[in-house]
């Protein structure tokens, strides 16, 4: 009889022992009531009247799904996140919300098709970050109270309509042209000032403009296929004639 109570006895410790991981947290129930927080390492609870569940403390990822939403002029779009959380007090996270990961997801969801909602295209797609981290804080303020820090929020992929996308591309490579001729029409005037400034070199030095013909002349010729036709001035003919009388 001895023998079987203590078989009984440790049997019953056997099963009370339950060990806690370095990176959880235990919320343990006494007969329906909360009664304490469990940390890493061995611990006991009792069979029947004590419960408990692990809760893990490490950063948890929540991939917030695609999301039809509008913006603020009137783009319908899909627009999709992620989500990195972590408990920093698991007795509201399990007491306060049945399934906080469920919650902080749905959370997350309708807080971004808000957001987005208050934007425009064109803000959605060039400041990412500020709405991402403005997500953050809305989701961050209302999770506090389920024990939850969000710790960041990164939208991932914004999906916009092919008609859309078709316009965009035409705008884009108007801009591109645009720029083109810009560049092009600078890079012309700032020719004509440099052939401007070498024809007023060229003109107000002596025997300068014959020395750059003779130059050009020299770089024709070097080429034996071409035919090279120098026109002179009467003035000149005559004045090589006189040269050699």
């Amino acid at each position: 009889m001895f023998s079987t109570i203590i078989t009984i006895l440790a049997v019953i410790l056997f099963l009370s022992l339950k060990i806690i991981m370095q990176y959880q947290e235990g919320v343990k129930f006494t007969l329906g009531r909360f009664s304490g927080v469990m940390k890493p390492g061995l611990r006991v609870v009792i069979p029947i009247i004590q419960t408990y569940q692990k809760i893990d403390k490490r950063i948890d990822v929540s991939d917030v799904p695609d999301q039809e939403a509008i913006t603020k002029d009137n783009v319908s779009l899909r627009i999709n996140a992620v989500l990195y959380y972590k408990i920093n007090n698991s007795k509201d996270a399990v007491i306060k919300v049945e399934n906080y990961g469920y919650a902080i997801s749905q959370l997350a969801q309708t807080t971004m098709r808000n957001v987005v909602g208050e934007v425009t295209l064109d803000e959605l797609l060039s400041k990412r970050d500020l709405l991402s981290q403005k997500i953050k804080l809305i989701v961050d303020k209302t999770s506090e109270t389920w024990g939850i820090d969000v710790v960041s929020v990164e939208l991932k992929h914004i999906e916009l309509p092919d008609q859309m996308k078709r316009s965009m591309a035409r705008e884009a490579e108007s801009e591109r042209e645009k720029r083109a001729v810009i560049i092009q029409a600078e890079g012309e005037a700032i020719a004509s000032e440099n052939i401007m400034e070498a024809a007023k070199t060229l003109g107000g030095a002596g025997g300068a403009l014959h020395l750059r013909t003779l130059q050009n002349l020299g770089e024709i010729s070097s080429d034996p296929s071409n035919t090279v036709v120098f026109m002179i001035p009467i003035e000149g003919v005559k004045a090589l004639e006189g040269d050699k009388k």
